[in-house]
């Protein structure tokens, strides 16, 4: 394990109610700071891999599937072509995001990107055949991807976000 890359084994701790409230309130504050400089502060990630490489985030706006309510989470991307890609890998905790589930009964939303807000989408869960080609692809933009896969027994979801017109 090098200086600043993450543990072959899932961190004790992980998953614990202290690390959620923490992500929480720190990803609340990222998307504060990313709507106020319209991504140029917020708009990379610098944790983990994103230290060394750092990755484009973009923020989502979705619908609670059972609340109604609109939340905004800001996550990594992978831009392929038109299309937007997102993965649900929740640091390789046993269970889907919020946002995943939340994006499957309500597959038309919006995103924020760097200089760029309301971008209208449409999610739908990659194919096989896509994850199979975007997953490495993925891995390449934010090694620790691997890592939270092999943390899981869940297969780590990938969507692909299409602009609508």
């Amino acid at each position: 394990m090098g200086r600043f890359s993450l543990p072959d084994q899932k961190p004790d701790g992980l998953d614990s109610p202290v690390t959620a409230k923490v992500m929480k309130y720190g990803a609340k504050a990222q998307v504060a700071v990313f709507k106020l400089t319209g991504g140029r502060v917020g708009g990379k990630w610098r944790v983990g891999a994103g230290f060394r490489k750092p990755v484009p985030t973009l923020l989502l706006e979705h619908r609670g599937r059972k609340s109604g309510r609109l939340f905004t989470t800001p996550l990594l991307y992978l831009s392929s072509g038109e299309d937007v890609v997102i993965v649900g890998s929740q640091g390789g905790l046993p269970k889907h995001p919020q946002w995943y589930r939340n994006l499957l009964a309500h597959p038309e939303t919006r995103i924020h990107l760097r200089g760029r807000r309301d971008v209208l989408v449409t999610a739908r869960v990659a194919s096989p055949e896509e994850r199979a080609d975007l997953w490495p692809r993925l891995v390449d933009l934010y090694a620790d991807f691997a890592k939270y896969q092999a943390w899981t027994d869940r297969e780590i979801p990938v969507v692909v976000l299409s602009p609508r017109p």
